[in-house]
């Protein structure tokens, strides 16, 4: 199925497919308020039906802004957004802590051969502004399935270390804590997904089969396993949909204190999120000069999937 293209300069991407145009996502550049630590966003991002599965500035987080890349805590500074976590003291404005990810050019923006590429450089650095690490991001649109009412998102980003020191990177949780360790790519859903369905690949910390209400007592949070989906029910229109989360298995990093598999972050109450966190038991160290590289597949289908559904998709697909 045809993927189009509009760029406004300065502003946003947009990924569109078939005839009607129906926009699959915005990737926006633009800068936003220095409170929310600005970084480039996808929002909204739609179903192949049209339906959004993504929030935007909700009144309880107004930083969470669709899928992104964060970091909560690096090296003292908060490139995720709003309060910092200080423990101890809870969450604290410290708006001298609260840094950016900065657009700096795109290196190819453009679709071919039914795949929409979107290649960036950005670079992060702390509140006042010194040159802390350079990003080469790269985020693909492909693999349109109208039979199985689904298509694909992959973003790999490649974040090296510019300072003369190590970047130590860290959550909530590795700062004190509990079941808190969100960083890294990091997706909002809507209101209307509050208490979605959690499934993993895995049975493991699952009640049922890898099926459970997402929650520090019951569910994947905090665990391994190579995909996460979950699963919404829309306001506004009938039916539900079902985004799947993936880490490449080459994302395992070696680093100071040894490799750092992804642990899921993810909530369905009070609200929707999910992320593969970089750091969510244990800090991770880049030292000066060494690369950090990620990549991630994000499945977004109409309906409500199954595990066994999930699983069959994800092993067509392949990597």
């Amino acid at each position: 199925m045809t993927l189009s293209l509009t760029h406004v300069h300065g502003d946003r991407v947009t990924v569109a497919h078939g005839a009607a145009g129906t926009e699959l996502f915005s990737y926006v550049y633009r800068p936003e308020a220095e409170w929310e630590a600005p970084k480039p966003y996808l929002h909204p991002v739609r179903t192949l039906s049209g339906a959004v599965v993504t929030g935007y500035r909700p009144n309880d987080h107004r930083w969470h802004k669709g899928l992104q890349l964060t970091a909560s805590h690096l090296s003292g500074q908060n490139l995720w957004g709003g309060n910092t976590y200080v423990h101890g003291e809870g969450y604290l404005a410290l708006p001298e802590r609260v840094g950016s990810m900065d657009h700096v050019s795109f290196e190819e923006v453009g679709v071919g051969a039914g795949r929409a590429v979107i290649a960036e450089r950005l670079t992060w650095h702390p509140h006042g502004g010194e040159l802390w690490a350079e990003e080469e991001r790269r985020v693909e649109a492909g693999d349109i399935d109208p039979d199985s009412g689904s298509w694909t998102l992959t973003w790999t980003s490649a974040v090296t270390n510019r300072r003369a020191e190590p970047l130590r990177f860290g959550s909530p949780t590795t700062h004190g804590r509990p079941a808190a360790g969100y960083t890294g790519l990091f997706w909002r859903g809507p209101r209307a997904f509050r208490g979605g369905r959690v499934l993993t690949a895995t049975s493991a910390g699952s009640a049922r089969s890898g099926e459970s209400a997402a929650s520090p007592e019951n569910g994947p949070m905090g665990s391994q396993a190579p995909w996460l989906a979950y699963v919404g029910e829309h306001d506004g229109r009938d039916g539900h949909a079902t985004l799947v989360f993936e880490h490449a298995p080459s994302n395992d990093h070696a680093g100071e204190k040894g490799t750092h598999p992804a642990h899921w972050f993810v909530r369905s109450d009070p609200f929707a999120a999910v992320a593969p966190s970089w750091a969510f038991h244990e800090e991770l160290v880049l030292a000066p000069g060494e690369t950090l590289a990620r990549t991630y597949r994000v499945v977004v289908a109409d309906g409500a999937w199954d595990r066994a559904r999930v699983a069959a998709h994800l092993a067509a697909l392949g990597w």
